[in-house]
């Protein structure tokens, strides 16, 4: 059942959503909805929808708090799940939250250290740098000299997070019962990826190991610097690194008067991201112009590495494959790809779905190869794949979101970037690494210690199987975890009927004893006590009804 904290909270989101003119959002649940009728009748459905839908969409979620906003900025990627409007507008959602006190954060890093601020730096700034609804930079000098930065966690922002993920996760799993789309588009996934993400970026040793491995990744490549991080100088919520002095990658005045070549910039920006999903399989999932600078040198340099993404070696070649099918329209390949590796239904007629592809891509191949934003291609693509029900794969949301941020910052530095021309030549050479003679005996080689440890085994093995099967000892259990699921299911859809069923029982009879003419002995504001404690039996059985299935 709903705690009451979740409660009061659910009616302020309510009431925000009436302010901003999105009752229609409330009307639309099952509950509300024989009577949605009313919602026109209301002044503010005539006066308050002059503003566009998405601009009161956006503006509810900034009313809403912080973590609402970080959650409409994942949103924002998913434009196979959004309409382009909303999208586009929650785009514009910046996580930016007044600082909390200098001295809070010089108390948080005292007390995370156990010893004062004078013998851990040389000098600390109270002023930050920057802020945002997790964390905020301090600039500081180490007693050795170095100058670094210092990430603290804003206090108290772990229990705002649990109390609205966990409201989240209730209106999730409430649009995944009553939302037609709901099953398919599984919301409570998606709000269990942005719990994830949301809990690793409250652990700071989290990110400095993350900097750490991507900057040993890059250690001997002009093509990404990644700040220095200084292990004793961090824990769970500080996080000291390495201070960097180069130019926001968007200010490309700064850039053109450090002579940086911007054609070349944005190129190597492309060769940074194929680089780490398909050669190191470890990406900064975070690219967006805020985090990225660029030295004198030109070299790219990031910041914030709390959102970082992997694939399986399965989903790796199966993307390399389909962006490799995309550059030769072979779109039936892509269609396969698809079904194989389960993106879409096993059902799915390959020809059908190979026709909606080519539909998609036919049009905007005609154009010029500079004017083809891949990253549109593949939204268009999702949006077309929702009739064949695809399913959503968390895995590639990052990817996706970082693909985009690293062709719009390609774009704006050099608006001819060929991204096909850019990464075609990588892919290529990554898949004939992956496959071949060379390929084979280089698994077979990974492979050997495990093989050579487990082979004596296999012949005991074999004959203990075939001698079970000999005297009909040999059992095959088998188990179904949908048919589990859908066990579940029923079980909670007759306890949820029951509880309906008796919580209208007992409204109605609340009803029948308000309406009869007798006096009872004990009158609560004109109602019988027998009414109002039916009623409020009623109450709690119909609200448990509405409760979640976990």
């Amino acid at each position: 059942m709903i705690r009451p904290g979740q409660l009061l909270r659910l009616l302020h989101i309510n009431w925000v959503l009436v302010r901003n003119g999105l009752d229609e959002v409330i009307l639309a649940t099952h509950l509300f909805r024989p009577v949605r009728f009313l919602g026109y009748l209301t002044p503010w459905h005539w006066f308050t929808r002059k503003t566009p839908r998405a601009v009161r969409v956006r503006k509810t979620l900034e009313d809403l708090g912080p973590i609402f906003v970080k959650f409409g900025q994942i949103l924002s990627t998913r434009k196979d799940l959004l309409p382009d409007d909303i999208a586009d507008e929650l785009a514009r959602l910046q996580d930016r939250v007044a600082p909390f006190p200098g001295k809070d954060a010089l108390k948080i890093v005292e007390l995370a250290f156990q010893q004062p601020i004078e013998e851990l730096f040389h000098r600390f700034d109270e002023q930050p740098l920057a802020s945002a609804s997790i964390a905020q930079v301090h600039a500081a000098t180490l007693k050795s000299g170095e100058d670094v930065v210092v990430k603290v966690l804003r206090p108290g922002v772990d229990k705002v997070i649990r109390r609205d993920v966990s409201l989240l996760r209730y209106i999730a799993g409430l649009a995944e019962r009553y939302w037609k789309e709901g099953r398919r588009l599984r919301p409570r996934e998606i709000v269990t990826e942005f719990e994830k993400t949301l809990y690793d970026e409250l652990d700071l040793l989290r990110e400095a190991a993350n900097a750490s491995q991507l900057r040993r990744n890059f250690i001997d490549s002009d093509l990404l610097h990644v700040p220095e991080v200084y292990w004793p100088y961090c824990r769970r919520n500080v996080m000291t690194m390495e201070r960097i002095y180069g130019v926001p990658v968007n200010d490309l005045a700064a850039l053109r008067q450090a002579g940086v070549d911007l054609k070349s910039l944005s190129e190597r920006g492309v060769e940074i991201f194929f680089t780490q999903v398909f050669r190191h399989n470890f990406f900064h999932a975070d690219m967006h112009p805020g985090n990225i600078f660029v030295a004198p040198n030109g070299q790219y340099m990031a910041v914030d590495f709390g959102i970082m993404g992997t694939l399986s070696p399965e989903d790796q070649r199966y993307l390399a494959e389909n962006f490799l099918a995309f550059f030769r329209r072979d779109y039936r390949r892509v269609a396969e790809l698809h079904v194989e590796s389960e993106w879409v239904p096993p059902g799915t007629r390959v020809d059908e779905f190979e026709a909606a592809i080519r539909s998609v891509c036919e049009p905007i191949f005609e154009r010029p190869l500079k004017d083809i934003s891949f990253g549109q291609l593949l939204l268009r693509l999702f949006q077309t794949a929702r009739r064949f029900d695809m399913v959503v794969q968390p895995q590639l949301v990052l990817l996706q979101k970082t693909l985009l941020n690293i062709e719009g910052l390609g774009r704006q530095l050099y608006p001819d970037l060929d991204l096909w021309q850019t990464a075609k030549p990588f892919l290529e050479r990554w898949m004939s690494e992956q496959v071949g003679a060379r390929a084979f005996a280089g698994r077979m080689r990974r492979s050997l210690p495990e093989w050579s440890e487990r082979l004596p085994e296999i012949p005991a093995l074999l004959h203990r199987t075939l001698h079970q099967a000999a005297d009909g000892k040999l059992k095959v259990q088998w188990e179904s975890r949908e048919l589990e699921k859908l066990r579940r299911q029923m079980r909670q859809s007759s306890q949820r009927t029951q509880s309906t069923i008796v919580g209208s029982a007992l409204l109605i009879s609340a009803s029948v004893i308000y309406g009869l003419d007798g006096f009872t002995p004990v009158m609560i504001a004109g109602a019988p006590l027998l009414s109002w404690v039916l009623g409020a039996a009623a109450v709690v059985f119909l609200v448990s009804a509405w409760t979640d299935d976990e």
